[in-house]
């Protein structure tokens, strides 16, 4: 049993968790970079307009101030004046740099540049000290023009924002439209890793499932191999070491059994003959209670060595399941054959049967469909009442032969359908009066069966009694049996 690993081991993550968080990292992750990007494109466009707003609505309040100094020293001819002034054309001159340094379109710059070549020829008057009434004139307008050339450059920067809140807006349309974009191919992306992980996953599972399975049904042939995360391929491992510890099992078994079967049956020979001989008075006559006893260890010693010779039996038939002879079969008479060996018991009994036969022709081992069909038949006849009814059917169904066994005993308990065909598994209704069985018919006949590639069931029924149904393949079995 070789379950093969589709998947190289170095691709998978340590573990299964970290599989499954690696998926969902995968999935999220287009999503999120597209998001991402959006977010910060916007967000630069947003900050560039923001610092030539405020940028130039500072200029505006800047030189006002220069202004308002420039007034009042020359109204009180103050030299602290001087100095105040430096220290708001410092920060003038801190801002003009700022605001140059922001991609302003050319009128903006043009406007910019006048009114820094503008401040700095008004500062070189103020330097000079203007006595004259016409010099603080020319001075003061000069400020004057100064604020309206701030002024043009808030009413430039101003469209610029516009034009920019604009830009913005079809870029953020852009933006959308790429964004559904990546959406759209997100969704088949994540379908499709979601896919490919979740093959990833269930494919080791499914391999642990079938490994889990195999073993259930006794298949113990070939070595268990499944892939995925480490951890799930250590549960391979030991699933394969289990496999082989079952086959130990399974060998030491066998060899008990059958040695202990041939041991008991010479010495239970010898009891049984000679409880035979004194039940026959050949040592001389018995007494009522002598041959009481005498009887009841003659029955137990038939009970006993059916019960070895079912060991045997037992034996043999794992020793022959993998040996098919397979010819072409009449299977309808070899039940037809089953049925006449059991005719003293049915007539004994007051049994009818009832026969559906339909004449069917297949490849297969044609003693151990006998087995089989005697099984069932048996099984039937003992668990159906005196003057009961059991119905014999076969058909053909496709490329598959139906065998169907029913009889009108008292059925097989839900809590024994499962493990009827185990070996040696006996229920618990069993008819008084009834010869208790070894357990090992159904478990022959299954595993038979099984050789033939076919499948042997429990049918459930509303009419009552049991339903057996055994489905064959009407062509060859496998070769390698």
């Amino acid at each position: 049993m070789k379950i093969g690993l589709d998947f190289p081991q170095r691709y998978y993550p340590r573990s299964f968790l970290s599989l499954l968080l690696l998926a969902f990292a995968l999935v999220a992750a287009p999503l999120v970079v597209a998001f991402y990007n959006t977010a910060v494109y916007v967000e630069q466009l947003a900050g560039q307009s923001q610092t030539a707003s405020r940028g130039s609505r500072l200029l505006v309040e800047q030189t006002t101030a220069l202004e308002r100094v420039v007034r009042q020293y020359l109204i009180l001819d103050d030299e602290e004046l001087i100095k105040d002034y430096a220290r708001l054309r410092a920060n003038f001159k801190a801002n003009t740099s700022e605001l140059s340094l922001q991609p302003l379109d050319e009128p903006q710059l043009h406007d910019l540049n006048s009114t820094i070549d503008k401040e700095q020829g008004l500062y070189e008057q103020l330097l000079g000290k203007p006595k004259t009434a016409d010099d603080k004139k020319a001075l003061v307008e000069g400020y004057l023009v100064l604020s309206e050339l701030a002024r043009d450059v808030l009413n430039t920067s101003n469209a610029l924002i516009d034009r920019e809140v604009e830009s913005m807006r079809r870029t953020g349309e852009r933006a959308q439209r790429i964004l559904w974009l990546q959406l759209a191919a997100t969704i088949p992306l994540g379908i499709l890793l979601a896919v490919g992980v979740t093959l990833l996953i269930a494919r080791p599972i499914r391999q642990l499932d079938q490994a889990i399975r195999r073993l259930g049904a006794g298949e113990f042939e070939g070595d268990i191999r499944v892939g995925g995360p480490a951890d799930l391929k250590y549960l391979g491992s030991r699933l394969d070491w289990l496999r082989q510890r079952l086959i130990e099992l399974e060998q030491q078994k066998r060899l008990f059994l059958g040695h202990v079967s041939h041991e008991l049956k010479t010495p239970l020979t010898a009891l049984r003959e000679g409880s035979e001989l004194l039940v026959e008075g050949t040592a001389g006559p018995l007494s009522p209670g002598q041959r009481e006893i005498v009887e009841i260890l003659r029955q137990k010693s038939v009970q006993l060595q059916q019960l070895i010779e079912g060991l045997l039996n037992y034996h043999r038939a794992q020793e022959s399941v993998g040996r098919l002879e397979v010819t072409a079969v009449r299977f309808d008479r070899v039940v037809e054959q089953v049925l006449d060996d059991h005719r003293l018991a049915v007539q004994a009994r007051g049994i009818r049967a009832d026969l559906r036969l339909d004449p069917v022709v297949l490849q297969a081992d044609e003693e151990k469909l006998r087995a089989v069909a005697t099984n069932l038949v048996s099984n039937a006849i003992k668990y159906s009442p005196d003057e009961g009814m059991i119905s014999l059917a076969l058909r053909r169904e496709g490329a598959e032969v139906v065998f169907d066994v029913r009889d009108a005993g008292p059925g097989i308990p839900p809590e024994d359908r499962d493990r009827i065909f185990d070996w040696f598994y006996q229920g618990e209704d069993i008819h008084h009066g009834r010869v208790r069985g070894s357990g090992l018919g159904l478990a022959i006949a299954r595993e038979f069966v099984v050789a033939h590639d076919g499948r042997i069931e429990v049918v459930s029924d509303r009419e009552g009694g049991a339903h057996f149904r055994v489905t064959l393949a009407a062509g060859t079995p496998r070769p390698e049996l």
